[in-house]
């Protein structure tokens, strides 16, 4: 999963993502309690991909904290401007 593709989608989507990519560790995670899983690598790419979906949601957040922060600012100076 490329950092690309992450950037391009929406917000639903990335929480929906992460849904299924903790869905799919917990499964790998029972396959190797149940010995069938074959291919242990996958379990650090399901970590890893979690890790790039909450990167980019936490981002996405902060960005939205900043322009919040940035509108209350120019807000307080028009308004402190006008009296």
């Amino acid at each position: 999963m490329a950092r690309e593709p992450l950037a391009a989608m929406g917000t639903d989507e990335l929480v929906n993502r992460l849904a299924e990519e903790k869905e799919r560790l917990f499964k790998l995670r029972f396959q190797i309690a149940t010995g069938q899983l074959e291919n242990s690598a996958a379990i650090g790419a399901a970590r890893k991909d979690i890790a790039r979906l909450q990167t980019e949601l936490r981002a996405r957040e902060i960005a939205a904290a900043e322009a919040a922060a940035q509108e209350s600012a120019a807000a307080d100076a028009a308004a402190g401007g006008a009296s």
